[in-house]
């Protein structure tokens, strides 16, 4: 990247509608935010981001399949290396169960680095006659109920800038230095023995040593073990942050968005001439987009038109929230109007934000069974019409946390009390990943 060089910021996004933005009650402030975070080293590179498109390309075809999971929202009281280890162990963990257990590639994305703002149904919440602004994440302003933790700040983006990058090295010394090689699998299942999903994962692990050990024994070099692609990703929610983490890349002269690999844009923010996409049409980067029930055919050919718009692989991902009652009968005329269309895509489930509901006893949450009949609407649809699902896009924490209910464990409503601890959306727990891991695998070998 070339950090010297002024970015050539995407034009017009600025005088087009950018909704789920802060209000900041100081736009002196607000600018000299900006200033700081355009001279600031990118927190990903071109190479890196390059090479993501091509896997996404890949999983278009059907050559590998991609694993995005994560947060809900990060907070800044859980950037810690505990909290970002266990996440990262849960998806190199889910993934091998994929790679190993349907003998598929699988891409690693984790929503980490940068899932710092959320966008609300709601700009205010109302508690006991006192209004103030909604809790937008922690880049945004802080979850507390008083006046001065929810006014926006803009100084929030620093702190975000900063937890995002030093997650990005701690991850990038795991994946790097030899913690996700194959061959400490056993290592990631340690502590965690009660649950059936950590035997099935122990007996699975089993089958991997088993099989390294036959190819040590053949003279297979071991040495492309010990690394792993491992990406970011983001909803490119604030503009202002997305927009001053644009770089030139020297040597090709294309813009990148460099706070994440991939950055997608959310259900509410998907208009084709809106702010967001705009935004994005600009960058070089992958990008997702959330689609859900209510989309039409036309709606998707041009988010197409404006995001992909010479077809090519890898660029695009189309990720379908909703919900597991709706997506037979909503997702086929979506997926024949993009066949008939012809470009690519890269289609993705999201099978946690159309699934949400509100447990009796006041607790938002989610049924993991509902979840799973999600994934397998997903797959019996592309199955049934010839195209290929490509991936999945889940809410995750490496906890062992009670947010959804059923799996294993067997999460009832009154054991959401427990460990209840998200800020925002509810997310499997460890055991639950694994369970949904296995479930998967099944239906990628058919």
């Amino acid at each position: 990247m070339n950090e010297l060089d002024p970015p050539r910021i995407p034009a017009g996004w600025r005088a087009r509608p950018a909704s789920q933005q802060p209000v900041y009650p100081d736009a002196a402030e607000l600018a000299a935010v900006t200033a700081d975070l355009r001279g600031r080293p990118p927190l990903v590179f071109a190479g890196e981001v390059d090479s993501l498109r091509a896997q996404m390309a890949a999983a278009s075809r059907g050559r590998a399949f991609v694993l995005m999971g994560g947060d809900c929202a990060e907070t800044f009281r859980e950037n810690t290396a505990n909290h970002i280890r266990l996440k990262l162990q849960t998806i190199l963990q889910m993934a091998a169960v994929l790679t190993y257990g349907a003998s598929t590639p699988v891409v690693k994305i984790g929503r980490m680095a940068g899932q710092y703002a959320k966008p609300r149904s709601r700009a205010d919440e109302t508690r006991d006659g006192v209004t103030l602004p909604s809790y937008r994440g922690d880049s945004v302003n802080d979850h507390a109920f008083t006046p001065r933790a929810r006014t926006p700040d803009p100084r929030r983006m620093l702190d975000a800038y900063l937890r995002a990058g030093t997650t990005l090295n701690l991850i990038r010394s795991f994946t790097m230095g030899g913690y996700a090689d194959l061959r400490e699998v056993h290592s990631w299942n340690r502590g965690f023995t009660a649950n059936p999903a950590y035997k099935r994962f122990e007996a699975f692990a089993e089958e991997i040593d088993r099989a390294m050990r036959f190819m040590e024994a053949a003279g297979v070099d071991f040495d492309a073990l010990r690394q792993v692609d491992f990406y970011s990703a983001h909803e490119a929610l604030l503009l202002e942050y997305e927009d001053a983490m644009i770089r030139v890349d020297s040597r090709s002269g294309r813009l990148y968005d460099t706070s994440a690999h991939l950055l997608w844009v959310g259900e509410r923010t998907r208009g084709p001439q809106d702010a967001h996409v705009t935004l994005l049409t600009g960058v070089h980067n992958p990008v997702g987009v959330k689609i859900g029930p209510d989309t039409g055919p036309h709606d998707v050919v041009a988010l197409i038109d404006r995001l992909n718009p010479t077809g090519e692989a890898g660029r695009l991902s189309l990720i379908t929230r909703m919900g597991a009652g709706r997506l037979r009968e909503a997702l086929p005329p979506l997926v024949e109007a993009v066949r008939a269309d012809g470009r690519p895509v890269t289609w993705i489930t999201d099978p946690m934000h159309g699934n949400t509901i509100t447990a009796d006893n006041g607790y938002k949450t989610r049924r993991f069974e509902a979840i799973m009949e999600e994934v397998r609407a997903f797959f019996e649809v592309h199955r049934a019409l010839g195209t290929v699902p490509g991936g999945i896009h889940v809410e995750l924490t490496g906890d062992d946390v009670t947010e959804v209910l059923g799996g294993g464990e067997h999460i009832d409503e009154a054991g959401l009390a427990e460990r209840y601890e998200t800020l925002v959306d509810p997310r499997l727990n460890h055991q639950q990943s694994l369970e949904m891991a296995f479930e998967l695998a099944e239906m990628l070998k058919v």
